[in-house]
């Protein structure tokens, strides 16, 4: 039976909570941890579960723990995981897995001199129809990506940036592109890697309760392809895409496929190339089933990575690599110059202290609310009917 502590009791706690309750035989909560005096009690007693409750995350690393769930703000993610995996304790870290490189390189020394696992968060690789999309491009069954467009579109309230530790450079440690768009941010490097250079726009249009960005633009430079991702908490309806245009077809997510039929002249017809269709709808037929999606999905196969020596789902490594890319448009949106990848470890953007000093403020915050009621939303993209 794995012993599970989760650190922090905010938003998007449930989901992780919900997650290991479908596993009771394999994993047990007991341990939460939050600052705010009450707050892990509420969450205790909203799931009924039979275990201590903390105000400090030092007080559970000398107790019998296996695992440690940390959900905290992203300010506070490396110091800990990195106190965590020195006590012996394997690490799940939400997203985005810190406010730096040189935060990650620090969990990530920690994980390797601690022998223990460390996973970070992004639960949209294990939805069906993203896994699908990663697959087929793999296969290259519509021929070679040239063209991604990414719209990570979300919509928060003026209202969402005056929780205490949102909307600053210091805590939240950047605005939409890193605590939003990290979903898409990640499935794009997942997919397609490192690009080779970024050029990118921020601005903040809406939330004059906040130093950071509320909408960001960037272009992606990839040998023979251009990603385009936009960030953004300003777009009703949370229409989210993310467009593959290949040589012989177009793959997207929410999913859908379509190769184009053309005349001898080179323009295309309306209909789509039925035969392609049916030999994609042949190729996902052959791929194993999908038993546990988003948080279940990656958490279960944490479980069997402690229970069996396996692999963790998605390792340090691929945190990393997500923040890298982000760095990378808040350089390039703050110098207003294209950037090369990969950054090096004596890049301004390196450190957090470095990020302080080089991004915009757009407004200054001028509220601070300790805690909202009611839940986040997960996922954003709207279903009409």
């Amino acid at each position: 039976m794995i012993k599970v502590a989760v650190i922090g009791n905010g938003g998007i706690c449930p989901a992780h909570i919900g997650a290991y309750l479908q596993f009771p035989d394999r994993c047990r909560i007991v341990a939460l941890v939050d600052i705010i005096p009450g707050k892990a009690e509420k969450m205790k007693e909203r799931f009924s579960l039979d275990c201590e409750t903390y105000l400090d995350h030092h007080d559970i690393l000398d107790l019998d723990i296996d695992l440690v769930d940390i959900c905290t703000p992203p300010f506070t993610h490396a110091e800990i995981a990195v106190n965590a995996l020195r006590a012996g304790k394997n690490v799940v870290c939400e997203k985005p897995m810190a406010a730096s490189l040189e935060e990650c390189d620090a969990m990530l020394k920690a994980r390797n001199e601690s022998g223990k696992k460390l996973t970070v968060i992004a639960q949209n690789r294990f939805r069906k129809e993203i896994r699908d999309i990663k697959a087929l491009v793999d296969s290259s069954i519509a021929g070679k990506v040239r063209d991604v467009r990414i719209d990570s579109f979300w919509f928060r309230a003026h209202s969402y940036y005056d929780l205490w530790w949102r909307g600053t450079w210091e805590k939240e440690g950047g605005g939409c592109t890193l605590n939003h768009a990290v979903h898409h941010i990640d499935m794009l490097g997942w997919i397609m890697g490192l690009p080779e250079r970024v050029t990118s726009v921020l601005a903040n249009t809406g939330h004059d309760n906040a130093e950071v960005e509320d909408l960001s633009v960037s272009v992606m430079e990839y040998p023979g392809a251009l990603a385009t991702v936009t960030a953004s908490v300003v777009h009703h309806g949370e229409d989210q895409k993310l467009v593959f245009q290949c040589e012989k077809a177009m793959l997207s997510a929410p999913f859908d496929c379509f190769a184009s039929v053309t005349h001898p002249n080179g323009f295309p017809e309306k209909v789509p190339d039925a035969s392609f269709r049916a030999e994609v709808e042949a190729f996902l037929a052959k791929l194993p089933p999908v038993p546990y999606e988003n948080h279940s999905g990656q958490l279960e196969a944490m479980l069997t990575a402690l229970e069996t020596g396996s692999p963790v789902p998605i390792t340090g490594e691929e945190g990393r690599r997500t923040i890298e890319l982000i760095t990378a448009i808040y350089k390039a949106g703050s110098s207003r110059m294209p950037v090369t990848l990969p950054l090096s470890k004596e890049d301004p953007f390196y450190t957090v202290a470095g990020i302080r000093a080089n991004v915009p403020h757009f407004y200054e915050k001028t509220a601070s609310v300790e805690d909202f009621e009611g839940d986040i939303v997960v996922g954003g993209s709207r279903k009409d009917g």
